[in-house]
């Protein structure tokens, strides 16, 4: 018999619960342990922030499905990884072992790492519907008052689409409530140049999103860091090509949402072999911890070196569909370890990428997702909005009847007509 724990019931986690099932023997047990009991679509985030979604639209309670899938789902938050003792130490001090660990827990938000950042603080964000909640209420209050809006990312951001996204479609927002012309807009950003998005680009990204920026009046600074926020007011360095400072920018604002940088979760980070030092979980080829062999992860707390060194740091992103290869190869080499085989599968590490602009939007397909590549491509469109809204309402229905099977690659192959990513580039 074997104890397997899945830390985090996020994307990650809820996918691996998921296609863990079918793996298991007759005699082993599969426990869940999140931060609470609920599954956040978070892609429709943008659309909260600006009163399309309300967040019951995008959550769902998967208390019901972890139960008929007899998974035990613990809903008390971490507090420590204990990988010489083999346990996860609950916050109200329960230990629960395990043979095998999965480490699925998403990101600690590092708001802290920049004074006056976060929604806390001085700037909304939508990297949690809580948030994005919040950040709608903000966004209503602000079009009484209409003036100049900052949307973007500060330094080490390593997830730039949504940052994208929610500027295009504030814009597209306000210029359905006639407001557009009296809100001036900034796109700030680490990256070197505009569609960068961690990858060095994708196909075209740096014309097609620079095009929208300048079609929609949004001004944009690139190579830039965030010192400080205060009430209304963001002090930015734009540095050069070799890092020197080029100028001091003081932007005000009465609007702004800004990514913050990623790191790993107090319950994992400094524990030497198992994170780096911002607390991402270290892995082989095979998702697997080269120290300790019997915990593997996936999602956005997996470490990922940068494609290359930039002005700013930026940090490499975690699409969903490189997070569910990641998942197929993890349990995989799980269910293989049960029968006493060797792990030997591997995660693809493509991206497929539908970036929503509200009245169109940016498609991209690496392949694989660290330059160079065999497929490098992207397209736009009012079609990209269409394939996003079908595949919330998709992926929802999906993750309600705890079906096992790769969502994002049944659903994104089928749309964009590519073979297993093997043929070519897409057509839309």
């Amino acid at each position: 018999m074997a104890e397997i724990v899945i830390l985090g019931c996020g994307l990650g986690g809820m996918l691996a619960a998921y296609e863990m099932v079918p793996k298991l023997r007759k005699e082993d047990n599969l426990t869940v342990i999140g931060k609470g009991a609920s599954y956040q679509f978070y892609p429709s985030n943008p659309w909260v922030a600006v009163g399309w979604r309300q967040r019951k639209d995008i959550e769902i309670d998967l208390t019901s499905v972890m139960e008929k899938k007899r998974i035990r789902f613990i809903t008390t938050p971490a507090q420590r990884v204990d990988p010489a003792q083999n346990h996860v130490k609950l916050s109200d001090d329960e230990v629960v072992p395990y043979d095998y660990l999965v480490i699925a827990t998403g990101p600690d938000l590092a708001f802290d790492e920049i004074p006056g950042l976060g929604p806390n603080a001085h700037t909304q964000s939508i990297c949690e519907t809580g948030h994005a909640v919040q950040a709608y209420t903000a966004f209503e209050e602000f079009c009484k008052n209409p003036s100049p809006i900052i949307i973007g990312a500060t330094q080490g951001v390593s997830c730039f689409g949504p940052a994208y996204e929610f500027a295009l479609i504030l814009d597209t927002e306000l210029r359905k409530r006639k407001l557009r012309d009296k809100v001036p807009m900034t796109f700030i950003t680490p990256e070197p140049y505009i569609g960068h998005l961690g990858l060095d680009g994708v196909g075209d990204t740096k014309g097609l999103l620079e095009s929208e920026l300048r079609n929609r009046h949004i001004k944009w600074l690139t190579n830039t860091r965030v010192k400080e926020v205060t009430q209304g007011q963001i002090i930015a360095e734009e540095l050069n090509d070799d890092a020197s400072i080029k100028k001091e920018h003081t932007l005000p604002f009465s609007y702004s949402m800004l990514m913050p940088a990623f790191r790993g979760i107090p319950a994992v980070k400094g524990i030497e072999g198992l994170t780096n030092p911002r607390g991402f979980i270290l892995v082989d080829a095979h998702q697997r911890n080269p120290t300790f062999r019997n915990i593997f992860s996936v999602g956005v707390c997996v470490a990922i070196p940068p494609t290359g060194p930039t002005p700013v740091p930026v940090g490499v992103p975690k699409t969903g569909f490189m997070i569910e290869s990641m998942v197929t190869a993890t349990v995989n080499n799980i269910g293989s370890l049960l029968r006493d085989q060797p792990a030997e599968t591997k995660a693809t590490w493509n991206a497929v990428c539908l970036a929503d602009f509200g009245d169109g939007g940016v498609a991209f397909v690496a392949q694989p997702q660290i330059p160079p590549r065999n497929v490098n491509w992207a397209s736009q469109g009012k079609w990209v909005h269409l394939a996003k809204v079908a595949f919330e309402k998709y992926f929802l229905s999906k993750v309600k009847s705890g079906k096992s099977e790769p969502f994002f690659e049944l659903y994104l192959l089928k749309l964009m007509n590519i073979p297993k990513l093997k043929s070519g580039a897409p057509k839309p």
